[in-house]
């Protein structure tokens, strides 16, 4: 795996990043509920101690319930988490969740996302790491975003990792109207076959190690729901509302929408156009800088959103 092919999104602040800001107004609503797994602080050695525990210790459950004020609880070496919500998760428009993790970016800790209807069968969204597998990334060292795809924690604290659920294949055990479960599981970084852990490629996935604190492994911080059963009425799913051309450079329109308030967010959640009364006649993006934007249509106060981008 070539260690300068850089094929994803930059971190957050920087052009084409698809980091969300964690107090964008597109989050309906935070992770609910929780149970965690630990797992050690060194699964290369597991007789390391760390505050008299050589699992790890650091947080507890509802540090990750919520929002994301900066308190998380540490899952350790391949340790995992699954959450619940008081409103299923579905596929909508865009991008329909995001977790948030506790790093910068000189210091990203990673993590698998996989999803589930029944809380049985759990599917795992294709990840994709680029970083060089010949040299360990060591302690305090880190990946780049640019090298790495639908992995937790590619982004700073103040920024969420999305995900889009039509990123997973179509499966009989797996209702994408209807995801009640999100489950994270920590990447051991090391590039040691014993221990590594591997992408949907089958390359090892190079990450900080050994981490052998009572804070080893990803912290999780929390996951929040841009799409769910409160942001999706079905009346607005029946009119058929249709976003198009889509990407575009110069105008976009949406069909059924007369009368329809439309709001442009960036990534980082600022709102950059609104139109208050839309009557089909096209919404300029001429002025818009190229990159990914999040269209809000919102009509007898019930609202969609929709990824939209300007190239």
């Amino acid at each position: 795996m070539g260690m300068f092919a850089q094929s994803y999104a930059p971190a957050a602040g920087l052009p084409g990043t698809t980091a969300i800001h964690k107090n964008s107004p597109l989050f309906v609503q935070w992770a609910s509920g929780i149970t965690i797994n630990r797992g050690y602080i060194d699964i290369s050695n597991p007789n390391a101690i760390a505050s008299g525990s050589n699992y790890a210790s650091f947080g507890v459950e509802t540090d990750a319930l919520g929002f994301p004020d900066g308190a998380v609880v540490s899952l350790g070496d391949a340790g995992s988490a699954i959450l619940t919500f008081d409103h299923a998760i579905v596929d909508g428009d865009g991008y329909d969740f995001a977790v948030f993790e506790n790093g910068s970016t000189e210091y990203l800790e990673l993590a698998f996302v996989e999803v589930s209807s029944d809380g049985i069968h759990f599917f795992r969204f294709p990840n994709h790491s680029q970083t060089q597998t010949v040299t360990q990334l060591s302690t305090f060292s880190s990946p780049a975003a640019t090298y790495l795809h639908n992995l937790a924690g590619k982004y700073s604290s103040e920024y969420g990792t999305p995900f889009d659920i039509s990123d997973l294949p179509e499966n009989e055990f797996l209702d994408k109207s209807d995801i009640r479960y999100v489950k994270i599981i920590d990447v051991v970084g090391s590039i040691n076959p014993d221990f590594a852990s591997y992408d949907s490629f089958g390359n090892m996935v190079n990450d900080s190690f050994p981490t052998p604190f009572n804070s080893g492994g990803f912290d999780l911080q929390g996951v929040g729901v841009l799409n769910s059963t409160l942001s999706s009425p079905s009346f607005l799913l029946k009119r058929n509302l249709v976003l198009y051309p889509n990407p575009s450079k110069d105008v976009f329109y949406v069909t059924n929408a007369e009368n329809a308030k439309i709001t442009i967010f960036n990534m980082n959640g600022s709102i950059v156009f609104d139109v208050d009364y839309y009557h089909n006649n096209g919404v300029s993006v001429e002025n818009l800088s190229k990159g990914i934007y999040i269209v809000k249509v919102t009509m007898l106060e019930k609202s969609n959103y929709y990824k939209f981008i300007v190239n």
